[in-house]
This record gives C-alpha cells, sequence and structure tokens, in this order.
C-alpha cells in the first residue's frame, strides 16, 4: 500500500520533518565588541576572586583545622594541620571575652548608629536649605573629619581625653566637675564620639547627594500648597531620601560589628580597654598574642556571619514596613 510506510501524526497527517535552526553567527563587530567586554570585565573578575573570594574562603578554610604539634608536651618536632570541624568554633562561642565583646558593640550600635545618621540627617537638610549661607566651607568642614584615618582620630582624641594633658578635662574641673572620659563606664562612649566625629560628614554627604536627585518641581509645588521649610522637610525630603538613609544604615551596622582602631589605639591610655574589648580586638589578640590563628578565623567567620545577618535583617524589616505602607 502507498505511504503505508510513512510516519504519521496522532491526527492521521504525515509528520513534518523536523529543521534543525542554527544560532546566527556575530559579525566582526559583534565578536569584536564581546572580546572588548570581555577584557574590560576579566581584570575586575581577576581582582574579585584573588582580593575578596579567596581570603573568604581560605579564613573558612582556617576555621576548620588546627595545628597538631608533634614532639614532648607538644613541643618541637613538626606542625601539621589537621582537620578540626567545629571545635574552633565552640572555642570561640565558649570564650565569655568575646561574647562581651559582641555584646558590648551591639550596645554600642543601639546608640551610637541613630545618633550618627539624625546628626547626619539634620546637618544635610540645613546645608540643601534655600536660606543656608557659606554651603560650601561647611559641606567641606563637615567632612574634613572622614579624610583623617581611624588611627590619626584616635590619637588626636586620646590628647582630649587623658587627665594632666587634656583641655577638656582642665576645663571641666575648673567648673567643679571631674570627668574622666577614659573610665570603664565612659570609655565605650568616648569611643563613640570618635566615630560620630569621623563618620558624620561622611554619611551627610550621601543624603546631600541623594536631595541633589529630588526635581525641584515638587518643592516649587509645596510652596504653591503653602507648605513651609518644616511640611517640605518631613514630607517630601526625608521620604525621598529613605534609600540613601537606608544604606547609611547599612554600612554603619557593618563597620560598628567593625570597630578595631579607635580602642586598640586608645588601649594603651585605657586599661578598662583589654584584649577583648571588641570581636576584632579579640580575634587580633588570638592570632598574633596567643598565636592561635585557627580561632581568630573562626572569630572572624562568625563576626561576618553576624554582619550578614543584621544588615540584611535590618534590609528585610524596611522591605516589610514599605509592603505593608504600600497596600
Amino acid at each position: 500500500m502507498r505511504g503505508a510506510n510513512r510516519t504519521r501524526t496522532w491526527a492521521g497527517r504525515p509528520a513534518r520533518p523536523v529543521r534543525h535552526t542554527r544560532r546566527p553567527r556575530l559579525t566582526r563587530t559583534e565578536a569584536r565588541n564581546a572580546r572588548a567586554a570581555a577584557g574590560f570585565v576579566l581584570p575586575f573578575l581577576a581582582l574579585f576572586l584573588l582580593c575578596f573570594i579567596a581570603p573568604i574562603v581560605y579564613a573558612v578554610h582556617q576555621s576548620l583545622h588546627r595545628t597538631e604539634r608533634t614532639g614532648p608536651l607538644g613541643l618541637g618536632g613538626r606542625e601539621r594541620e589537621v582537620f578540626a570541624g567545629l571545635a574552633n568554633y565552640a572555642h570561640a562561642l565558649a570564650d565569655d571575652r568575646f561574647l562581651t565583646g559582641f555584646g558590648r558593640v551591639l550596645l554600642f550600635g543601639a546608640v551610637q548608629i541613630p545618633l550618627m545618621i539624625a546628626l547626619a540627617t539634620v546637618l544635610a537638610l540645613l546645608l540643601e536649605s534655600a536660606s543656608a549661607r557659606g554651603v560650601t566651607f561647611f559641606r567641606s568642614a563637615f567632612f574634613l573629619p572622614y579624610g583623617v584615618p581611624g588611627v590619626i582620630a584616635s590619637i588626636l582624641w586620646g590628647f582630649l581625653y587623658v587627665p594632666g594633658i587634656s583641655p577638656l578635662v582642665e576645663i571641666a574641673g575648673s567648673l567643679g566637675v571631674h570627668v574622666d572620659f577614659l573610665a570603664r563606664d565612659t570609655v565605650l562612649w568616648s569611643i563613640a564620639n570618635i566615630v560620630l566625629w569621623q563618620f558624620t560628614g561622611y554619611n551627610m554627604l550621601v543624603l546631600i547627594s541623594q536631595l541633589k536627585a529630588v526635581p525641584d518641581e515638587l518643592y516649587e509645588a509645596a510652596r504653591i500648597d503653602g507648605a513651609n521649610a518644616w511640611h517640605v522637610a518631613r514630607h517630601i525630603k526625608i521620604p525621598l531620601i529613605r534609600p540613601a538613609l537606608v544604606l547609611t544604615t547599612v554600612f554603619s551596622i557593618i563597620g560598628t560589628l567593625q570597630l578595631f582602631a579607635e580602642p586598640m589605639v586608645l588601649r594603651p591610655l585605657a586599661a578598662t580597654i583589654d584584649s577583648g574589648f571588641t570581636p576584632n580586638l579579640h580575634a587580633y589578640s588570638e592570632a598574633f598574642v596567643s598565636n592561635n590563628q585557627h580561632v581568630a578565623a573562626a572569630e572572624a567567620v562568625l563576626l561576618a556571619l553576624v554582619a550578614c545577618v543584621l544588615s540584611f535583617g535590618f534590609l528585610r524589616l524596611v522591605g516589610r514596613r514599605d509592603e505593608g505602607s504600600g497596600r
């Protein structure tokens, strides 16, 4: 029968041969553009892998190993790294000084971050107001402390904190007020003052950059409707710089957990600052004083995990509030 060997579809019609379409070949111009794009991206990827991914992988590797020494009483002989599992993390979490340092920086951040963000917002709004005078000078003056390295800033403020050479202590003493900026109850807030002085101007500049993007038509429409400066700042400026406020808050959370330079510099001046004053300081002490780099690596990984949890938790909280207000 003619057509008996022909393949038929379920509808009884002969199946059409499947045509394989080929991907169009790139033209010379497209290929050259692709190579140029790869040439720009590859150096970044190489530096990203070398300077960011590789240190993280190495820190995690170090945190999962320990050094085993051979010889009498573990002295002399050879050293080798053996797998330790989560023993270094358990050792870090069982250290009271490390956990106390975590609690101290969390308290530090709970007070210092809102104060710094509020002050930066006020300064940004004032410098962007229509009646502001000498905007360029004050903007540079407020931003200037950020250009001072943290170590130098801590040394400068250390001279203002030490009794006997501090003019602030002498002025307070002449008024009959005894002030000890390096006492156990006040040294944390003395460090907060240094951080506040150094980073408020930076956050202010970020907020000003966001304010520059606000269209002037919104301000003009608000003035036509009879809104004063307070109404414009509350109902237009602050809501529109919300992304910048979230960004600066996240940066401040990460920076707070990384607190190191200020207590490290003030440590010789204040006996109340020990090796476990902050988590970073404790990890530094474990690595370079106790010669236990594996525990220090575990503490660094824990510190990074806490920073990620707090940062993404804050972003999640802000996102939920935005969703709730948008309904």
